[in-house]
C-alpha cells in the first residue's frame, strides 16, 4: 500500500471513527482486575489517538508530498550503491566526463508515477548512476511541442527540479503543479518549452546531502549534474549545451540549485531558488555542515566570491525577512552584492511562510524570468 496512495488515505479516514466507536462501545465492558481494565482502556485511547494523528499526517503529507514512500519516511531506502571517485567532468556538450571513450547510450524504460497527485503525463524511470554510484527515480515531463511533428528535429531546453529536505521527486508536479501551470504558457509561446526533470534528491537515510560530493559518503553533485543530465540526453531530444539548461529548487533544493549553477556553469545557465539559503548549516540534518571545511566551501556565496572567473549564470533568489520561517532574504542580497559580470542575481522578497503554498504562485513568474535567459526558439 503506497504511502501517498488513495487506499491508505481511505483507510486512515475509516480507522478514526472506528477507533472512537470501539472506545465508546467497549469502555464499560472490559472485565477483569483493575489493572487489566486500566490497560485495556488505555490501549483503546492510545489507538484512537494514533489513528487521529495518522490521518493528520497523511493529509499533510499528501498535500505537500514531503515523504514520497515508506522507505523515505522510515529511512530504509538504499540509494547509494557505491562512492567512486568521479572522473574529471566533461564539457558542455555532454554530461558524462573523464575518459576519451565514447559514451554508450543507455535507453531507459519509463512508466507511470504511482502517486495520484502527479499528472498522468509525467513518467518515471529508475536510473543507475554510472558515474556517481547513486540509484534513484527520475520523473520527466515533456512540453506540448515535443510530440508535434513540426518540432521533430528540435532539441529542447531542460530544467532540473529539486525538492527540499525531506522531499519527494513528485512534489514539483503533484503539489506545485509545475506542468499544469506552465503547459498553456508554453503552448502560447510565453514560456520556453522546457523538458522538466525531477530527480531523487534524498539519497541517504535522514541526512541532507547538500547536493555535494562527499568522499566516502555520497556523490550527490555528480548524480544531479552528470548522471541525470546524461540520462536525459540519452532518451530525449534535449539540447546538450549549457546555455539551454537550468536548475530550480525550493528550500534545501533552492540551496542545491544555486550551488550547482554557480559551481557548474559548464552545465547550467541559470538557477531558480525558492526560499533557499547559502550556508549548509541552515539545514540541521546537512551532511556537509558537519564538516567545517565542506560547510565553508559548499556555500554558494563562498563559491561565487572565490571563483577564478565569475560564472556566466543568472540566479533567481527568493526569500523572506522573517528568519523564523527558515528563510533569509539577506542571503539573496549577499549573492547580489557579491556578483560580478557576467553573473546576475535577481532577489525576490516574499512574505509567506516556508511552505509550498508560498512557492506555488511563484512558479509562473520564475519561469517567465527564466525564459529571458533561455528564450523560445522557433521550430
Amino acid at each position: 500500500m503506497e504511502l501517498t496512495g488513495k487506499p491508505f488515505l481511505y483507510l486512515s479516514f475509516v480507522l478514526v471513527p472506528l477507533s472512537i466507536a470501539l472506545l465508546m462501545l467497549c469502555w464499560s465492558r472490559i472485565r477483569g482486575p483493575q489493572a487489566v481494565r486500566f490497560a485495556g482502556r488505555l490501549g483503546m485511547v492510545l489507538f484512537a489517538q494514533v489513528t487521529a494523528v495518522t490521518l493528520v499526517f497523511v493529509l499533510v503529507n499528501n498535500a505537500n508530498l514531503i515523504y514520497g514512500s515508506w522507505d523515505d519516511l522510515l529511512g530504509t531506502g538504499n540509494h547509494v550503491r557505491a562512492v567512486p571517485v568521479p572522473p574529471p567532468a566533461g564539457g558542455a556538450g555532454g554530461a558524462s566526463g573523464g575518459t576519451s571513450a565514447p559514451h554508450a547510450k543507455v535507453v531507459q524504460q519509463f512508466g507511470p508515477v504511482h502517486d495520484d497527485a502527479v499528472p498522468k503525463d509525467v513518467h518515471t524511470t529508475q536510473v543507475k548512476g554510472a558515474t556517481s554510484g547513486v540509484d534513484g527515480e527520475v520523473l520527466v515531463w515533456t512540453p506540448p511541442q515535443y510530440d508535434d511533428p513540426a518540432y521533430k528535429d528540435v532539441q529542447f531546453p531542460v530544467v532540473e527540479l529539486l525538492a527540499g529536505y525531506p522531499g519527494s521527486s513528485s512534489t514539483w508536479f503533484g503539489t506545485l503543479d509545475v506542468s499544469k501551470q506552465l503547459a498553456p504558457l508554453m503552448k502560447s509561446g510565453q514560456i520556453a518549452p522546457f523538458i522538466l526533470v525531477s530527480p531523487r534528491v534524498v539519497l541517504l537515510d535522514h541526512q541532507d546531502t547538500g547536493c555535494a560530493d562527499v568522499p566516502g559518503k555520497v556523490n550527490a553533485e555528480t548524480w544531479l549534474s552528470r548522471d541525470v543530465p546524461q540520462m536525459v540526453l540519452d532518451n530525449f531530444r534535449a539540447d546538450p549545451s549549457a546555455a539551454r539548461w537550468a536548475v530550480a529548487g525550493f528550500s534545501a533544493g533552492g540551496h542545491c540549485a544555486t550551488r550547482l549553477a554557480v559551481d557548474r556553469p559548464d552545465r547550467y545557465r541559470a538557477a531558480i531558488s525558492f526560499s533557499g539559503y547559502n550556508s549548509p548549516s541552515q539545514e540541521p540534518d546537512s551532511l556537509t555542515a558537519k564538516d567545517p571545511h565542506l560547510n565553508e566551501v559548499d556555500n554558494p556565496l563562498y563559491m561565487l566570491t572565490h571563483a577564478a572567473t565569475p560564472p556566466n549564470v543568472a540566479l533567481y533568489q527568493s526569500g523572506s525577512r522573517n528568519k523564523s520561517d527558515g528563510d533569509d532574504f539577506d542571503d539573496a542580497l549577499a549573492l547580489q552584492k557579491a556578483a560580478k559580470a557576467p553573473t546576475t542575481v535577481t532577489p525576490i522578497e516574499t512574505t509567506g511562510p516556508h511552505l509550498t503554498s508560498t512557492w506555488k504562485p511563484m512558479v509562473v513568474p520564475a519561469f517567465q524570468w527564466l525564459t529571458q535567459y533561455i528564450p523560445v526558439k522557433p521550430a
